[in-house]
């Protein structure tokens, strides 16, 4: 690690390109420092993912995405909140409509790429077909979706000329894409699976191979990695959240690497990361199953009616908005019966209507959602 030299640059006449040295080769790490923090951060997941033993994380696990999906376009800039998230696109003002598409495609980006890990390793056509979700039929929508870019790009600045920093030209790409296949994928490599995806992240974000959406396939590859080998059993971690809060350390530490080949830093970074990232999953958890115990002994006083109050908050933790209407359609009742259950769990204060309208009225699982807000 002591000798790790990032890459050189390459002058392209004008401007000067970063060309990163490969990562698929034998690593050495010898600070104490990122050994120690490492075992914390081994320990901490491990405790997260304990919840897959005994919580149906299938209930949950579309809060944890639409979470990171969330955290993940702020550092973007999109103001979308966890709230405008489970409305319907008919629901969200129309200013605020391109902010919610990327979000949506975000989530269907994840979700559809954990399912291609049953049938592809983590692997250039992965990335690819990820990158084609996330950019279908949004503001990115015209800058190859799928493809790897065929231009030079940039990274700050309003032109080439004031740039931050130059990613290696298009020329490059296909060889860089391939080493971090063969490294992610090289199971005789001894170097820890948090390092590996450490560095992996910072070298797509080196190389940012598309024309948009480099950030967001970034962050979303760390938890993939993570569901691929197995560490984890499903998509419940997600840094962007810790990206976004220490977004100028973040930016900072992987340029850091590029200038200084200081690896050492971001690896720090990135286990602290890991390890903040994991114990607040872990209290979400332990709030989710207060949370059931209490909504549990609320509903009992529905008697007959705490079967179909049960069917209906199972479905508010997957979504915690919902309408009257959706809720007929999951209970399969008529809507006088739906809505008079709906006023009772009013009355219990487990929702809440929040349109105050006769018609097309929203409900939403108040204190589920502030478990996952930065609010809680």
């Amino acid at each position: 690690m002591d000798s790790f030299q990032a890459g050189k640059y390459i002058n392209q006449g004008y401007y000067k390109s970063f060309e990163p040295n490969v990562i698929n080769k034998n690593w050495q790490i010898t600070d104490m420092r990122i050994l120690a923090l490492l075992s914390k951060a081994d320990r901490h997941l491990g405790r997260l993912d304990m919840y897959s033993e005994y919580v149906n994380l299938d209930l949950f696990v579309s809060m944890h995405i639409a979470k990171e999906a969330i955290q993940s376009s702020k550092i973007e800039g999109t103001q979308t909140n966890m709230e405008e998230a489970f409305l319907s696109k008919e629901d969200i003002a129309q200013e605020k409509r391109d902010d919610w598409e990327e979000v949506q495609n975000y989530i269907l980006a994840m979700n559809e790429a954990v399912k291609m890990l049953h049938t592809l390793p983590f692997s250039s056509r992965l990335i690819r077909q990820t990158h084609k979700i996330l950019l279908q039929g949004v503001r990115g929508e015209h800058k190859l979706p799928g493809e790897y870019r065929k231009s030079q790009n940039w990274i700050g600045g309003a032109s080439i000329s004031d740039a931050v920093f130059i990613p290696p030209s298009h020329n490059s790409i296909n060889d860089l894409m391939s080493d971090i296949e063969k490294f992610a994928n090289d199971d005789l490599n001894q170097l820890p699976d948090l390092l590996k995806i450490a560095i992996i992240h910072y070298q797509f974000e080196t190389i940012h191979p598309f024309l948009d959406g480099n950030g967001r396939v970034g962050r979303l590859l760390i938890t993939l990695y993570l569901v691929g080998k197995g560490i984890l059993k499903q998509p419940i971690l997600y840094l962007s959240d810790f990206f976004e809060k220490n977004r100028m350390l973040y930016y900072d530490n992987l340029m850091r690497v590029r200038t200084h080949n200081d690896l050492s830093q971001w690896l720090k970074f990135f286990l602290t990361g890991i390890i903040e990232t994991s114990q607040k999953g872990v209290k979400t958890f332990d709030g989710i199953l207060h949370l059931q115990r209490t909504i549990e002994a609320k509903i009992k006083a529905l008697k007959g009616r705490s079967i179909d109050a049960k069917l209906l908050i199972d479905y508010l933790y997957t979504r915690p908005i919902l309408s009257a209407a959706t809720a007929t359609n999951v209970l399969e009742k008529s809507p006088a019966s739906v809505y008079k259950l709906l006023r009772d769990l009013e009355s219990l204060g487990i929702i809440e209507e929040i349109t105050g309208a006769e018609r097309g009225r929203l409900y939403m699982f108040g204190d589920y959602l502030n478990l996952f807000s930065n609010r809680s």
